[in-house]
């Protein structure tokens, strides 16, 4: 089989409605179906405010990260930029910290979907599950992007299905009392009732934001995408431009109707937020339609990570940040090293999972939440450079401009260090700082020793 291509480049096969549903497909997972328990039991009702503060931060990353690649296109690895107006360092961490953050996510959700098909087959050994979403995923990612595109499409349509079926069921409750006991309305006094909106004060609310910032991880893949996007110029605007409307509703919208409805202090206890509302509505197939979606929004977020891992790798091995393999791409145009090493790494992860359970789990959330928010400061910073290298003419040029430039971008950055400062703060998130700092070191160490005077082989 012929796997190298001699212009060991990446294919453009993906529309303006791919690029959409891939973001859409990493930010959503199975986190928000599951119900965000924690976040709620530290902010209560105020997990509304705490989504919304975050939902704007990620939009002007987003616009950030949209100036730059529009101003100086890059394909599959949006840290070049961080590379190039901030420092080779800076880039290589963004990058790395990046493809880290993913692969700790991928691990995670693959590690749950033999939880999700027990459910259905108990007498299945779970690694029979592993092993197969794994190889599906694998070999999935390995097709022609195009293929790739339609299947997440598709994939991201049943999760995006379920989250309005979701809030327009929990409307009807709220409004006119469907499926409730008394068939009363419910109103909406469950958001100032057991204990007010910030039951545990404001420092619950700053306390689940590191959380709530996790949940909306894995947007930035709107970024790498643009080196496989037919029109670029065209689809990049429009797919950040409908971030904002998509946090309202699937993240706002979807937690005031929860808080709506039940106590938020009843929530963790009882499941998933789509259960609890399914059953108010009494649908006995509840529980059956949940699994599915779950399964469904568990292989869309694990399909987009690989992705976007596999182009952030192939990226840097172009800029000699990465062993020049990860730039090797088949015929039908995909870094196919890159996706074999994620496959190797998920089967790790789960390995790791089930002889270590406790410690690999804390190690996942704590790592991937401290990634993240470097990621994203790192694409401000960066931003907030590249207008300092530009004249007021190539301003004035600039096809997709930060809004409020350059309070929307500072704003972003103090937001930014204020997570980190409340990840330091609290004790149960102390560890995610900590075991982000040692990962910044071991890469800080590696590119010191393999990057700066010579390149990866």
């Amino acid at each position: 089989m012929n796997h190298t291509q001699s212009s060991n480049e990446l294919k453009s096969g993906l529309t303006t409605r791919h690029i959409r549903f891939i973001a859409l497909g990493s930010a959503i997972g199975t986190g928000l179906f599951m119900g965000s328990s924690s976040a709620i039991k530290t902010a209560g009702p105020s997990i509304i405010l705490a989504y919304l503060i975050a939902g704007i931060m990620a939009y002007m990353v987003m616009r950030a990260m949209g100036e730059m690649i529009l101003h100086r296109p890059v394909k599959g690895y949006f840290g070049e930029h961080a590379s190039e107006y901030i420092s080779p360092l800076a880039g290589y961490l963004t990058g790395w910290m990046f493809a880290l953050s993913l692969i700790l996510v991928c691990i995670a959700d693959v590690s749950a979907f033999a939880i999700y098909m027990k459910f259905w087959y108990p007498e299945v050994d779970a690694w029979v599950w592993v092993t197969a979403i794994i190889l599906f995923i694998g070999a999935l990612n390995l097709c022609a992007v195009k293929l790739f595109g339609e299947m997440e499409f598709w994939l991201s349509i049943i999760k995006v299905t379920a989250i309005i079926a979701m809030i327009i069921g929990g409307l009807c409750i709220i409004l006119f009392g469907f499926g409730t006991k008394t068939g009363n309305a419910t109103g909406i006094s469950n958001l100032w009732q057991n204990g007010g909106f910030l039951p545990n004060g404001i420092g619950g609310l700053i306390a689940s934001l590191t959380m709530v910032v996790y949940a909306f991880g894995g947007i930035e893949i709107i970024g790498i995408t643009a080196g496989e996007a037919k029109d670029p110029k065209t689809a990049i605007p429009r797919a950040i431009n409908q971030v904002p409307a998509r946090i309202l509703v699937f993240y706002v919208l979807s937690m005031f109707v929860l808080m709506s409805i039940f106590p938020w202090n009843e929530i963790g206890a009882d499941g998933s937020p789509f259960v609890l509302i399914f059953d108010s509505l009494g649908f006995i197939y509840a529980a059956h339609v949940l699994n599915f979606v779950l399964i469904s929004a568990m292989v869309s977020a694990v399909n987009s990570d690989v992705f976007a891992t596999g182009r952030m790798l192939f990226g840097m091995a172009k800029q000699g940040q990465a062993p020049k393999g990860f730039a090797r791409v088949s015929r039908y145009g995909v870094p196919w090293l890159t996706v074999l090493l994620i496959v190797v790494a998920m089967g790790i992860g789960v390995l790791l999972n089930y002889l270590i359970p406790e410690k690999t789990f804390v190690l996942v959330a704590s790592a991937g939440a401290f990634a993240f928010i470097w990621v994203w400061l790192m694409i401000l910073i960066a931003q907030l450079r590249m207008r300092q290298t530009l004249s007021v003419e190539q301003v004035s040029k600039l096809r997709f401009p930060v809004l409020l430039h350059p309070f929307g971008t500072l704003a972003g950055i103090v937001f930014m260090l204020f997570l980190f400062g409340g990840m330091a703060w609290f004790e149960d998130t102390r560890i995610s700082l900590l075991v982000g700092v040692v990962w910044l070191g071991l890469f800080t160490a590696c590119y010191f020793l393999f990057v700066k005077n010579r390149r990866l082989e």
